[in-house]
């Protein structure tokens, strides 16, 4: 069921444990992330990028997501979240259609036009009695890590400066910021790395909920560990477009004359639905619906 996004962070920022927020932009991804929640009796994000939106348009996606969360997951709280807004309009749509939260990413543009746009998005998303989150620090992708691997980049240049975070939250009154403490979008191999001493420094210095994006290929113990120094949501995108694009290839490798998409997609969302019950598990939010 949907309820104010809230209600599902302050809860797990109190209690310690952190929500899963779950990239998605069709019904099988939807239902895999629902039906997850609504086993493990899990609170839980759904949430879509600008690309999502593209993908369909915005009254279609918002109108799969909210049905879906009202009828298969009507026994567990959810919210709709928008993930990396760039584009203002795109932003002021789904706070007009009824988004819980909606994410201003700003973190490109240098610290004052960070603060200014930040503080613009939030103005809008109160009005609405809608959460903002904002983001400080760069997080990279597969672009910026061929930039990386070229020494074009030093890391440490990306990373949240945990004084600066003090002054971002205070003229932004943003609800959640987003941080960069290492993690990286995507799914790269052999790269896992959170500044846990950078991550406690933060969460310390900042009294609002702290967001985790590349959240997706580290492992258990960096979950847990991420929680336990102040980390209250947990973004995870790649690892269910892995578990559908690997359930999906063996589907159709073992049964090649199937027509019927419904047969051929039926693995693919039953693979995402452990991956995010694994996902939950680890996150700690079982049975806290």
């Amino acid at each position: 069921m949907i309820v104010p996004i809230k209600q599902i962070i302050n809860k797990a920022k109190q209690k310690r444990y952190a929500v899963g927020a779950f990239n998605t932009s069709n019904l099988e991804i939807t239902l895999a992330i629902v039906r997850a929640a609504v086993k493990m009796k899990s609170p839980v994000i759904i949430q879509t990028s600008e690309s999502a939106i593209g993908y369909s348009n915005l009254e279609t996606l918002f109108g799969l997501m909210t049905n879906v969360a009202n009828t298969v997951g009507r026994s567990v709280p959810i919210a709709i979240h928008l993930d990396h807004g760039k584009d203002l309009a795109t932003i002021k749509d789904c706070i007009k259609i009824g988004y819980n939260s909606v994410h201003i990413d700003a973190s490109e543009k240098d610290f004052a036009t960070n603060i200014r746009l930040s503080r613009q998005v939030a103005d809008w998303g109160h009005k609405k009695k809608i959460w903002v989150q904002a983001e400080l620090g760069s997080i990279l992708g597969k672009e910026g890590m061929v930039k990386l691997e070229t020494g074009e980049i030093n890391m440490k240049d990306l990373l949240t400066d945990p004084y600066q975070a003090i002054d971002f939250v205070a003229k932004t009154k943003v609800d959640t910021l987003a941080i960069s403490v290492g993690t990286i979008h995507g799914s790269f191999k052999g790269i896992e790395r959170v500044d846990h001493t950078l991550l406690k420094k933060i969460a310390a210095l900042v009294n609002i909920p702290l967001v985790l994006h590349g959240g997706s290929g580290l492992n258990a113990g960096t979950f847990k560990k991420s929680i336990k120094n102040g980390i209250s949501v947990i973004n995870i995108d790649t690892n269910l477009r892995l578990a559908f694009k690997n359930a999906l290839q063996k589907s159709i490798k073992q049964s090649e004359n199937l027509v019927d998409p419904r047969k051929i997609l039926a693995p693919s969302t039953e693979a995402m639905q452990k991956e995010v019950e694994k996902m939950i598990h680890i996150f700690g939010s079982t049975n806290k619906a």
